[in-house]
């Protein structure tokens, strides 16, 4: 049901399907039927039968009396949440409209943040509370100053355009980490098509020279990418493939040495899985994408899911020794997430055209 949708137009063929669901909520593995989150929807039964517990180890994580909430929806592509945690707000880009999105902890308040926003993608803020945005259109890493002007911290690597800069993340000693896969300049529809001139990587900006290094360009089209908690590690999704490579290969660990390089990577997680039918037949397994990743304080992973459906799409968690402990499923592709909230133990998560949350009993690792 649509949020245009009121209880009256609800038909008997909803109702059944919402019985179907909460049959199959005891179901580990079943399929998530698509869930009504309009402003008309029947309440949700606790425990939320889409906050799905597949390993014990997930089960502390999961709180019994917590739903998961949609915020705002009828963005075209959001993506890239960060927490700023001295404005308690979160911001987001849609990255079609060429905007910046905003909803404020206080009330609930959703408002136009950035416009135009240089197609921006993936976001997050400085150990100065200064936010960093990855621009598609502009095929820069960015950052905003405290005085509003807007300086360009990396659109060239040694003297060719960046591709179309994805996703950043910063490190304690002030460099930022970003990945450069392309996706922004491959159509018009998310930023400007044109020529990709450099093979897709991975980059660090020294904090203090604002020299740009690349760092690996192992993974075929790098995307989210998070420190673990020590920083002593680099998880790198991988949304790309090619002839070469195991369908397998989705989420990369690099060992981080000096605090500025990277060993030879390795697969870390794997994004296939196998989907259960409301029947009960396994179907094969499912290779889905993850996107936009992060660690909470015990190391867990954090991956959004997405491009194979219901039962599937959504959020998809992994222990430190990368198996798949737990599932948030969500009724659209989930693009990126983040830890927020005064406590940092609520999970933001873009999906499609809308932003969801869910409290945890965890917390994120960093500051965003």
């Amino acid at each position: 049901m649509s949020n245009a949708e009121t209880p009256s137009s609800v038909s008997t063929d909803q109702v059944a399907r919402r019985s179907f669901l909460g049959a199959m909520a005891t179901s580990v593995a079943g399929l998530a039927m698509a869930r009504d989150y309009g402003p008309g929807a029947e309440p949700v039964r606790y425990p939320d039968p889409d906050i799905v517990v597949l390993d014990p180890r997930f089960a502390k994580y999961k709180i019994g009396n917590t739903p998961i909430i949609r915020h705002h929806t009828g963005m075209l592509w959001a993506e890239g949440p960060a927490w700023n945690g001295v404005g308690k707000y979160l911001v987001w880009s849609d990255i079609p409209n060429n905007v910046q999105m905003r909803w404020i902890d206080d009330d609930g308040h959703v408002s136009v943040m950035r416009n135009p926003a240089g197609n921006s993608n993936g976001n997050t803020f400085d150990f100065q509370g200064r936010q960093i945005s990855c621009e598609h259109g502009n095929r820069a890493v960015v950052r905003y100053e405290y005085d509003g002007k807007r300086t360009v911290l990396a659109d060239k690597f040694e003297g060719k355009p960046l591709n179309a800069p994805n996703d950043a993340v910063v490190h304690p000693d002030g460099s930022i980490w970003f990945t450069d896969p392309g996706y922004g300049s491959m159509l018009n529809y998310e930023g400007n098509k044109g020529t990709l001139h450099l093979k897709e990587a991975i980059y660090r900006i020294d904090s203090s020279s604002g020299e740009i290094t690349k760092l690996t360009d192992e993974p075929v089209k790098p995307n989210g990418l998070c420190f673990s908690p020590d920083y002593k590690k680099l998880y790198v999704a991988d949304s790309g493939a090619d002839k070469s490579q195991k369908p397998d290969k989705s989420i990369w660990a690099f060992d981080i040495k000096d605090g500025k390089t990277l060993s030879a990577g390795s697969v870390f997680a794997s994004m296939s899985m196998e989907v259960k039918n409301p029947g009960g037949r396994t179907s094969p397994e499912k290779v889905g994408i993850a996107d936009g990743i992060r660690c909470d304080v015990d190391g867990n992973l954090w991956s959004s899911a997405g491009w194979v459906g219901d039962g599937y799409d959504g959020v998809h968690v992994f222990a430190p020794d990368a198996t798949r402990i737990g599932l948030i499923r969500l009724p659209e592709i989930c693009s990126n997430v983040c830890f927020g909230g005064p406590k940092r133990n609520r999970l933001f998560m873009t999906a499609s055209r809308s932003l969801y949350s869910v409290y945890v009993e965890t917390q994120g690792a960093h500051i965003t």
